[in-house]
């Protein structure tokens, strides 16, 4: 047995089962979940009518590569989203069964292990990040980002030292949990530290079509790139999916997009590891890159659902909108543990515990004092939910 899965901590809904294991929420109080991001809207209707449509494809093989129109639909998205000059479909594109599996995958197909190998990553971070680390024979190295840095990860904490042992760098931006995104200036910064010490950046994008205001988009790692002169995008790549962009987080559909050699060898990898995606979910993915309509839509019940949640909140919870993504990531007055079972025991509200979702690094655990609330309900539910925080906050 691989030593390193008894080094994989239990995935954060794992701990907080546990955490409510000895309670019974009242019964006189319908269930409200703010814990798991899961996008509730509904799926748009012409993808799905795609899909049916295309059910005679699974008596097909389909290549790891991808179809080309979908690779063509992906990388005119990306072109028009990150105003970028140019994007090779054939080389610098790659469909994935949704990025939480190509996060992890990744790690095993671009790092070299060995003791001194540092995969870095934001603190707190998608747990993904971790486990793709120590699967893959290296050290996860977590990087702070508190309210002190603006919620991003402080980079100037790193040594000369550190940068040259990172051979892999995630990056997460907008952010899980936090909602900070990282500015064009600052990743520009990081494109050209991964050229100097010679690390890849692999930079989830997965929040960044949930945003407030409809003329400022988060940029992107290939946005940067591009604004650099460098289409060839060397050593960075971004990950995307159409979980959270068109609420279709059952599809599973995703996709890998930046340096062109990078992404050749992932290819050989994926080829190996059989993660093919069905063709007729290919076709639907088509249809969800190259229509922006339901994602303004999208965009707009998220706005609602922040303006109204943020007004319950107002004077009784420290909390401030973030710059992008669907979470909320307030301060607690007790601790977070104890906070989310106040919460579940006397409310039926669950929301997640920040230490679930980073570790001690520097002294501190990030999340502590702090629970992720996402807004993913209808916008009922999460004001509901809101009046039984505020409700249970006036009994602490």
């Amino acid at each position: 047995m691989n030593p390193n899965l008894q080094r994989l901590q239990p995935y954060p809904f794992e701990k907080l089962r546990l955490l409510f294991d000895d309670l019974e929420p009242p019964a006189d109080k319908s269930p409200i979940a703010l814990s798991i991001g899961e996008p509730r809207h509904p799926s748009p209707a012409f993808v799905l009518e795609t899909i049916s449509a295309e059910l005679n494809r699974l008596a097909n093989y389909p290549a790891t590569a991808g179809l080309p129109e979908l690779r063509e639909s992906i990388a005119a998205w990306l072109q028009r989203r990150f105003d970028l000059s140019a994007l090779d479909r054939e080389h610098q594109v790659l469909p994935v069964n949704g990025t939480r599996e190509a996060l992890f995958a990744f790690a095993q197909a671009v790092v070299t292990p060995g003791p001194d190998t540092l995969v870095m990553s934001p603190n707190p971070f998608y747990q993904i990040y971790e486990g793709a680390a120590l699967l893959a024979g290296a050290t996860p190295h977590f990087i702070n980002c508190t309210a002190q840095s603006g919620f991003l990860p402080d980079f100037s904490a790193l040594s000369e030292q550190q940068w040259q042992q990172c051979q892999l760098l995630y990056l997460c931006s907008p952010g899980n949990p936090t909602g900070a995104v990282i500015p064009l200036w600052q990743l520009q910064d990081l494109v050209r530290l991964a050229r100097e010490y010679d690390f890849i950046i692999a930079s989830d994008e997965c929040y960044s079509e949930i945003y407030f205001d409809e003329g400022a988009p988060p940029p992107g790692l290939l946005q940067a790139c591009g604004t650099m002169g460098d289409s060839d995008y060397h050593n960075c790549v971004v990950f995307h999916s159409l979980s959270k962009r068109s609420n279709l987080p059952g599809l599973r559909s995703g996709f890998v997009a930046g340096d062109a050699g990078v992404l050749r060898d992932f290819l050989r990898y994926r080829t190996y590891h059989g993660c093919a995606m069905p063709l007729h979910h290919q076709l639907g993915s088509v249809a969800a890159w190259d229509d922006e309509e339901h994602v303004k839509e999208n965009r707009q019940l998220y706005r609602d659902k922040f303006t109204a949640v943020l007004a319950e909140f107002e004077g009784h919870l420290p909390v401030s909108t973030p710059d992008a993504g669907f979470y909320l990531w307030p301060t607690t007055p007790i601790s977070d543990t104890e906070f989310a079972r106040q919460l579940y025991g006397g409310e039926h509200v669950t929301v997640l515990p920040g230490r679930f979702l980073a570790r001690e690094a520097a002294g501190i655990n990030p999340g502590e004092n702090r629970v992720r609330l996402a807004l993913v309900a209808e916008l009922g539910q999460c004001v509901e939910a809101a009046q039984r925080i505020v409700h249970r906050l006036g009994k602490l």
